[in-house]
């Protein structure tokens, strides 16, 4: 079957000084334009009096959140080159834009065993932060139990785009399309038996704003309750500007984190960007470089139930990342070629034609038509989904279990056994690619949902992803987990399991080492490692040019 076109712009990148204040880079000295919409975070819920302190600047308050101490002005552009923050206020940032097959995946994640056993994440709400989702498709029909839309300037709450609903289908997907006298193969999701709470951020094209996700999360804390929301699916981002200490999308993870939700996140498709002289490493997007959330990667599944050929594919996104250097991804998923819901006549339909599921594929019919139900993508969108689907089913079956504890059996329990390196021919271009199965690769490894769902280890602390330092003696990179002052590790080198337990014996080598002196690209190429470790980060243009997570740039076949 053939794989989709990019929908992915190149992202031209220069190098800039790290922004160090209160104000981000992109805010500063802006052009002349009428406005600007400026998110601010604050240390507590802001008063009246500190809104009017901003509004007074001759702006206007566009919203505020009810449960995350966020707002969003507009403030005219000489207005916001002279702002200042004090008191609560503590960092203030430009509204960014974000952007956003199961027969195979289903058995290389061992989720047979675990539906079979009743494990399907019936009762557990999984909030889809995305581009909506299809509350008809016949594989979630009656499970999508709330819908709300933050997309401004468009008041349908329905998935005009058609990510968000194979993203859905993927999570907790039936099988009732694909299910009958006639069919051979069941695209069934990882946790059939969940409910989906919609909340769409992202527009008919896929696009998005800071904003807007902002805003969904802010909800999916308020409706915890209502609708037993325990975790939330990103699979959007956009390009890192800043520390996650300040992010506002990483901010407002981690606050969902706190709420205990489990927070799953697409870790991006840049593992093919050369453009930074690094073999596609530090190219994590956010908010996947918070070290609570759990960040996903993509792995292809070869179109074999066996998970022994299994590799990661060559554009899933490489840690650690920019500006702190955080281990990541967390864990690899199933997210290459793979088929899931439709919606006919949205827009990644109607662009990719060439990814239609005949319904010769799955039924006896013998037709040449094509499905009105599945489609085929891939990206690390479409492995975001596994892993919460995973996460819903682990939970129903221990209704007490933390989101750090979550993360930690699934790190812990994953397949650690990958080759050495894998190498994919593009048979469009005949390009070739390279990927390196080490730690900021595949992270703790291939995702396991039976092995996850018998573990019953326990402990206490934050499973926060290790930051990779440089030691300035040897030059070997190594981990360290005590860069967040005073946080108990839930795996550091002397508690609960261990370095080696959870990322394998055969990814860290030595005491925490993960590579010697030469490196990840070696000491006679220093670009790559300057733009990683050295004193400057990457940034983009003035006005940054996005990569969509919705598709990988090209899917390895």
């Amino acid at each position: 079957m053939n794989t989709m076109k990019s929908l992915v712009p190149v992202l031209l990148l220069t190098a800039g000084p790290l922004l160090c204040g209160p104000i981000s880079r992109d805010l500063q000295n802006l052009p002349a334009t009428a406005t600007t919409e400026v998110l601010v975070q604050f240390a507590s819920t802001p008063t009246r009096t500190q809104l009017a302190s901003i509004t007074g600047k001759g702006g206007s308050l566009k919203r505020q959140m009810k449960n995350l101490p966020f707002a969003v002005f507009t403030l005219p552009t000489a207005s916001v080159n002279a702002l200042t923050l004090n008191g609560n206020a503590i960092f203030a940032s430009r509204n960014r834009a974000v952007k956003g097959t199961l027969d195979y995946a289903n058995p290389a994640v061992n989720a047979p065993a675990a539906l079979s056993a009743g494990w399907t994440g019936a009762g557990v709400g999984i909030a889809v932060i995305d581009s909506g989702v299809n509350a008809d498709h016949p594989d979630l029909k009656g499970r999508v139990v709330y819908s709300e839309n933050f997309v401004e300037g468009e008041t349908t709450t329905a998935d005009t785009f058609g990510h968000g609903t194979h993203v859905a289908v993927i999570a907790a997907g039936n099988a009732t399309a694909s299910t009958g006298s006639n069919t051979t193969v069941a695209f069934r999701g990882i946790a059939p038996g969940a409910r989906v709470v919609n909340l769409r951020v992202l527009d008919t094209n896929g696009g998005g704003m800071d904003a807007w996700v902002i805003n969904a999360i802010d909800r999916a804390i308020e409706l915890r309750a209502t609708y037993n929301i325990r975790v939330i699916n990103i699979s959007l981002g956009r390009p890192i500007f800043e520390s996650y200490t300040t992010d506002p999308l990483c901010r407002a993870v981690q606050a969902a984190w706190r709420a205990g939700i489990v927070v799953v996140v697409a870790a991006g498709n840049g593992g093919r960007d050369t453009s930074m002289g690094t073999s596609g490493y530090g190219t994590i997007s956010s908010p996947g470089n918070e070290p609570s959330v759990i960040t996903v990667g993509a792995a292809k599944d070869m179109k074999t139930i066996s998970r022994a050929d299994d590799v990661v594919t060559t554009y899933s996104s490489k840690g650690p990342t920019l500006v702190d250097q955080i281990v990541k991804p967390d864990v690899v998923a199933p997210g290459n070629l793979i088929v899931a819901g439709k919606l006919p006549g949205a827009t990644l339909m109607q662009a990719y034609p060439e990814n239609e599921v005949p319904v010769s594929y799955y039924t006896s019919a013998g037709t040449a038509k094509t499905s009105s139900d599945y489609f085929t993508l891939s990206g690390t969108s479409m492995a975001t989904p596994v892993v919460s689907g995973i996460a819903a089913a682990m939970i129903q079956r221990t209704s007490t279990l933390t989101p750090d504890l979550v993360k930690a059996r699934l790190m812990r329990t994953a397949t650690k056994t990958f080759p050495a390196s894998y190498t994919y021919t593009n048979p469009d271009t005949q390009i070739s690619y390279t990927v390196q199965h080490d730690i900021f690769t595949t992270g703790a490894g291939y995702v396991d949902m039976t092995a996850a769902l018998n573990d019953t280890s326990t402990g206490t602390g934050a499973a926060m992803s290790p930051k990779a330092v440089v030691n300035p003696t040897t030059g070997a990179v190594e981990l360290v987990y005590d860069y967040v002052k005073g946080t108990n590790v839930v795996w550091g080198t002397n508690v609960v399991w261990g370095t080696n337990v959870v990322w394998g014996t055969n990814v860290v080598w030595g005491t925490n080492v993960v590579w010697g002196s030469n490196v990840v690209w070696g000491t006679s190429t220093m670009s790559g490692y300057n733009v990683v470790w050295g004193t400057n980060i990457v940034w983009g243009a003035n006005t940054p040019r996005l990569y969509d997570l919705a598709l990988s740039a090209a899917g390895d076949k």
